[in-house]
């Protein structure tokens, strides 16, 4: 039916235009969302990117530029933004004055990155406007640029060159005569100038050494009437020569994964030996756009603009970029304010561009330290201090207040400490009223306030303003400040009393001298009593703690002992119900022959407790024959034959050792190889038990090979029956001591959060939701404990440093169920490792129990009687690790033989209990 048909397709349009509405509205909310966001935080660099892309999918070209605009102004661009930008103001630029801010975008873009495709895509657009006036050479000034910029490039350069040929060409085309008509003398002027300038390129670019520059050459011959003149061949031979130099390194970038910062290094090192500035800017560049967060590389590459080049725009423009790029490193910031005054820029451009290092979010309190006295030396220099005063000289003391305050204020409120805790600013402060400005009496007003702050303790601090005073003072306040030091010093009160002391010597009177010998003598005998008593209380203190660890190690021989004997008891009492079932009757005659007595044919005798030499790996005496009444102990104690795991340290390379493992783990043996197996061919698995005959929790897993053992490590906090299982190398601690055991940085991480007051429920996926919406999340790792639960805390790695910066800004004080989230930068304090391992805990690196002398930790001695028959009034203590620890009254001589006794005579015996 057509109708039908008609109508069904009716109904496709309109469901797919509705749909298209529906994601037209979801567009515009997330635009909206996200100018909202970059209203809060303007420096979210993916939010920026986001929005970007959204626009020029709905092509709001308004709202585009605009949204490209501010992010150009807080970042620079990379080339495959500027290039979609380019592109888009090119498209809409139709008459010649938007030529002319398409022209002025394309300077903005050349100067983010060196970049080949934005210099190719600047010329060949230029070309476009050869029509207007002065349009040719506005081409070929452009493809100079283009070629001093990025001509070197190995790999990219030569695309310039042969656009800048093919140019020439094209205006040589246009300058030819037409057939059969003779040429002025104008015209073959021109022709021959035209010639020339082909002839030049030609031979400029066969003298760089440029990837396929062998074609070239052959075209060069190919296009040239005249053949190639001696001094070019030389020069290109000189340059073959050292591409081949050039190509190892070329091949590495070629190869290698992005940051491929060594390669880059290894080639900076290279083009650094060989000394062409040009060359060292150019690679600098190019690692530059593919590294350019790296601030060691921006801090270098600008060292050797300062040190070498010294071109003003070259370096500034550098500094500029370094800083726009890593706005969060206070060093790059410093560097551009002294290239800033190096090469004598305005002093309000300088003062604006400290202003704006203020606002970048430096992440460490000691940063907005040194950003201040980097600033206040540059006022300082500027001040004549012959002048008695000068408006340079109120700038400078205006300047020294703001700081002390702004660090009082502004970054104690956001690190909870000043970052400097020294008061350095304030010292160099009075060191500039005293020595420059001859004003004694504001530098002790400072020094005063210096010492209010905490210093007052310290015997430098006093001696620092002492000498201060020495200098530019008066013995009067010299004299004073001592007196003062001496009262007050905690730390060294003996350097200063030795300096007041030396001072009355030399300038003082006897009464002078004898106040002081007063002075110093009373504080130092106080000192010394303090002393004398805080060695007494921490003697006190370490006497307490020996005599609570005596006890907790006597409370724990008691507890042993009495487990030993209550299992005693109970194992007593059923032999004794063993017994009642006729247990000594016929049945165990005829059962147990091996237990008779030699020669004693009338009665049951058992064997006298008998010594039993143990192996290397622990007993092996001979075993009890099976009867009914053993299997059950049997099959109980079935682990107790396997012998002690030692480890042979030879095989430490081709071993690893594996621990926190659940002790109910049946059959480690066999769960262990399945689990690494695929990491290589597995030797042997040692797992760990006990006296008891249970699992431990560890063992050693020996491979085949060693780069299998390497392999392993990478399974190590792998969940295994809910717990984190731990890997580690197997290094023996007593000839490594230096080994480090934890696998994570203990040290300033300014790519990574440190969170906590997280939920115990929160899962990795809803915290890498939260933390994704600041920057590109790397890694994220919930810290867990032994058992493998949750503690609250978390590492997340992003990206890079600004990421994380932003990061801590946004999320510090977050609400993640109800639970507030704090968040900083991981600094984590130096972890300190135990001198000697707890006794009794396993050791991922030491053999866990030591065979101690040649009889193992078997017990000594193996005992044959009934366990009813083993009450003892001093019962052996349990044996720990392996050796039997003996009461003084037994360890000086041999136990005595029991009595032998006769089966009525047990049997009395056993009525009689």
């Amino acid at each position: 039916d057509p109708e039908s048909g008609g109508d069904s397709e009716d109904e496709g349009d309109s469901d797919s235009s509705g749909d298209g509405e529906d994601e037209e509205k979801e567009n515009e909310a997330e635009i909206q969302r996200l100018e909202e966001q970059l209203s809060i935080n303007a420096f979210d660099y993916n939010c920026h990117l986001d929005l970007i892309k959204l626009l020029r999918q709905e092509g709001e070209l308004v709202k585009l530029r605009r949204a490209r605009q501010k992010m150009s102004e807080l970042f620079p661009l990379t080339e495959e933004i500027w290039l979609d930008w380019l592109k888009d103001e090119i498209k809409m630029a139709s008459e010649s004055s938007e030529r002319e801010k398409v022209y002025e975008l394309f300077e903005r873009a050349v100067k983010d990155y060196i970049c080949p495709e934005i210099w190719l895509e600047y010329a060949q657009y230029s070309i476009g406007g050869i029509g207007q006036e002065g349009g040719i050479e506005k081409v070929r000034s452009t493809f100079e640029r283009a070629l001093t910029a990025v001509g070197l490039h190995v790999t990219k350069g030569a695309a310039l060159w042969e656009a800048y040929r093919e140019f020439e060409n094209a205006i040589l085309e246009t300058a030819q005569p037409a057939p059969g008509s003779v040429p002025s003398p104008e015209q073959q002027q021109m022709l021959c100038s035209q010639l020339e300038k082909i002839h030049t390129l030609f031979r400029r670019q066969l003298g760089i050494p440029l990837l396929d520059m062998e074609a070239s050459y052959a075209e060069y011959e190919e296009w040239s009437e005249d053949p190639i003149p001696e001094t070019i061949i030389k020069n290109y031979k000189k340059a073959l020569q050292q591409l081949e130099k050039c190509k190892p390194y070329e091949e590495a970038l070629l190869g290698a994964e992005t940051p491929k910062l060594a390669e880059y290094q290894a080639y900076i090192d290279f083009e650094m030996k060989a000394g062409d500035p040009a060359r060292i800017q150019l690679i600098y560049e190019r690692a530059l756009a593919e590294n350019c967060l790296v601030p060691d590389l921006w801090a270098r590459y600008n060292q050797y603009l300062d040190r070498q080049l010294k071109v003003k725009e070259l370096v500034l423009s550098a500094h500029d970029r370094a800083v726009r790029n890593c706005p969060w490193t206070v060093g790059l910031w410093i560097r551009y304010l002294l290239a800033m005054e190096r090469h004598r820029v305005d002093h309000g451009i300088i003062s604006e561009m400290f202003e704006k290092a203020l606002n970048a979010g430096f992440i460490q309190a000691t940063d907005y330290v040194e950003i201040w006295q980097a600033y206040l030396d540059y006022l300082r220099r500027r001040v004549d201090f012959t002048q008695d005063s000068s408006k340079e000289l109120e700038e400078l003391r205006s300047a020294f207040a703001r700081a002390v305050e702004y660090l009082k204020q502004e970054v104690e409120e956001r690190f909870s400490e000043s970052g400097d805790p020294s008061c350095t600013i304030m010292q160099n402060w009075a060191r500039v009223e005293a020595r420059l400005c001859n004003n004694m009496q504001k530098a002790r007003e400072l020094w005063d306030n210096i010492m209010t702050k905490g210093n007052a303790k310290y015997a430098n601090m006093w001696l620092e303003y002492y000498n201060l005073e020495r200098a530019h003072g008066d013995t009067q306040h010299c004299r004073k400040a001592l007196h003062r030091a001496v009262q007050c010093t905690s730390d060294y009160p003996e350097h200063v009393c030795e300096v007041l002391l030396t001072l009355e010597r030399i300038e003082g009177t006897l009464e002078d001298w004898d106040a002081a010998v007063q002075k110093t003598e009373n504080r130092l005998a106080r000192v010394n009593e303090q002393r004398a008593k805080a060695a007494e209380k921490e003697a006190a203190l370490a006497k307490q703690e020996e005599e609570k660890a005596e006890q907790r190690k006597q409370a724990r021989a008691e507890k042993k002992a009495s487990k030993k004997a209550k299992k005693n008891r109970i194992g007593d009492k059923r032999k004794a119900d063993d017994d009642d079932e006729g247990e000594w009757g016929q049945e165990e005659e005829a059962e147990q022959p091996s237990k008779r007595h030699k020669g004693d044919g009338d009665g049951l005798h058992l064997e006298e407790d008998m010594e039993v030499e143990t192996g290397l790996f622990g007993r092996s005496g001979p075993e009890k024959p099976d009867h009914p009444g053993n299997q059950k102990e049997k099959a109980s104690t079935s682990r107790k034959d396997i012998p002690k795991v030692l480890h042979d340290s030879s095989k430490d390379n081709v071993t690893v050792f594996v621990s926190n493992l659940s002790y109910t783990m049946a059959d480690p043996e066999v769960k262990l190889k399945e689990l690494f197996e695929s990491c290589g061919e597995v030797a042997e698995i040692r797992p760990v038990f006990s006296n008891k005959g249970t699992f431990r929790g560890y063992c050693y897993v020996e491979f085949k090979e060693e780069k299998s053992a390497l392999q392993a490590l990478g399974l190590d906090r792998k969940v295994v029956k809910g717990r984190p299982m731990f890997v580690s190398p197997c290094v023996d601690k007593n000839k490594n001591p230096d080994f480090k055991v934890f696998r994570y940085s203990t040290t300033l991480e300014k790519h990574k959060l440190f969170i906590s007051g997280l939920p115990f429920s929160c899962t990795k996926e809803e915290l890498e939701d939260v933390c994704k919406a600041h920057g590109n999340v790397k890694d994220i790792r919930l810290v867990t404990n032994r058992a493998g639960k949750p503690k609250g805390l978390a590492y997340v790695e992003y990206e890079n440093e600004a990421q994380a910066s932003q990061a801590v800004l946004k999320m510090d004080g977050l609400t993640v169920k109800e639970h507030v989230i704090k968040v900083a930068i991981s600094n984590p304090p130096l972890r300190k490792l135990p001198d000697k391992p707890e006794a009794g805990r396993a050791s991922q690196f030491a053999v866990p129990r030591q065979v101690y002398g040649a009889r193992g930790k078997g017990r000594t001695q193996l005992s044959m009687m009934p366990r009813a028959l083993q009450r003892q009034s001093n019962p052996v203590a349990k044996a720990e690790n392996g050796m039997v620890q003996n009461s003084p009254a037994t360890s000086s001589k041999p136990p005595e033989e029991p009595k032998k006794m006769s089966n009525a005579d047990f049997a009395k015996m056993l009525l009689k209990k």
